[in-house]
């Protein structure tokens, strides 16, 4: 295997729980409301997986816990946020502290257990494909799902009337509820379902990418999901590309670090997370302001009248 290939399969692989998290979170974002504990539903969602996963010893088994394991958790932002209208912000943070408080708890008996990785999809013809075989046939389920999910969220969002009626309600909400939306049962459902793709997005890191559990593997993974969601535009197809993005240079950083460059390894492993600021601020100064293209009422709380 050749080191473009071993590279490209890598940022794949490092690119997948950015894109299952981000996916759902734009959702989220469409109807409205903003989400800020995608972290501490990761961290449950890989924590939860890999418990199930190892005393079952079934890859989907850990996979459905670690999505309801984040469903859960966004349930409790919705009650809070929805249905007693706490502030978005404050409860979002809260939501990311809880997380990785329960995580904590739940995985310490496994830190140091390992389990059997995602199994991969293998095509005896078709993975032989000089170049593109391993790439394009050679992936675990995750990926495969993570491509669909995009799919299935844009022409959601763009060819179907729920999918307008939740973006009426994220730019208007007022007036989707005097036209006959139901606002908060519409926001409520978006908002499980980010919650159900960030804790899978949690699962795919303790399932597939490193198939142990240790207390932080998210390592700051959420918040690039919701730079990613900014980055761009709220539009699905330009998500898949900026997850890429974000997968590479977290791949080229250890890649960089493994040719002795003399450059600080901490300095290198930052390199994500300064990507992620350089983006934001980029995006601010082309468009004057970075939520410029955001629904109008997002992060403010909807009370209907009684």
């Amino acid at each position: 295997m050749g080191m473009l290939e071993a590279i490209t399969l890598s940022v794949i692989a490092a690119s997948t729980p950015l894109l299952l998290a981000a996916a759902g979170e734009l959702v989220v974002e469409r109807s409205g409301v903003l989400n800020l504990g995608v972290e501490g539903m990761m961290i449950m969602g890989a924590a939860c997986g890999f418990a199930a996963a190892f005393f079952t010893g079934s890859t989907l088994i850990g996979a459905l816990a670690g999505t309801c394991a984040g469903a859960a958790l966004a349930l409790v932002f919705a009650l809070l946020t929805l249905g007693l209208a706490v502030n978005q912000v404050a409860t979002g943070l809260a939501l990311t502290i809880l997380g990785v408080g329960l995580s904590g708890l739940i995985g310490a008996g496994f830190v140091g257990q390992r389990i059997a990785p995602a199994p991969h999809l293998f095509l005896p013809v078709l993975i032989d494909l000089p170049g593109v075989g391993r790439i394009l046939f050679g992936q675990d389920a995750f990926v495969y799902g993570s491509v669909l999910l995009v799919a299935g969220i844009r022409r959601f969002l763009f060819r179907t009337r729920a999918g307008l009626a939740l973006r009426a309600i994220g730019d208007n909400p007022a007036s989707a509820h005097a036209l006959g939306y139901p606002v908060l049962r519409v926001r409520l459902l978006a908002v499980l379902f980010g919650g159900a793709c960030a804790g899978l997005g949690g699962a795919y890191l303790s399932l597939a990418y490193t198939p142990f559990f240790v207390p932080g593997m998210t390592a700051g993974r959420g918040w690039i999901a919701l730079a990613l969601v900014v980055f761009a535009s709220w539009r699905p197809l330009r998500l898949v590309g900026g997850a890429y993005l974000f997968g590479a240079v977290s791949i080229l950083q250890l890649h960089a670090q493994g040719l002795g460059l003399g450059i600080p390894s901490q300095l290198m492993s930052s390199l994500p997370y300064l990507a992620t600021v350089l983006v934001l601020v980029l995006i601010s100064r082309t468009r004057g302001t970075a939520g410029s293209a955001a629904p109008a009422s997002l992060g403010t709380a909807f009370v209907p009248d009684r």
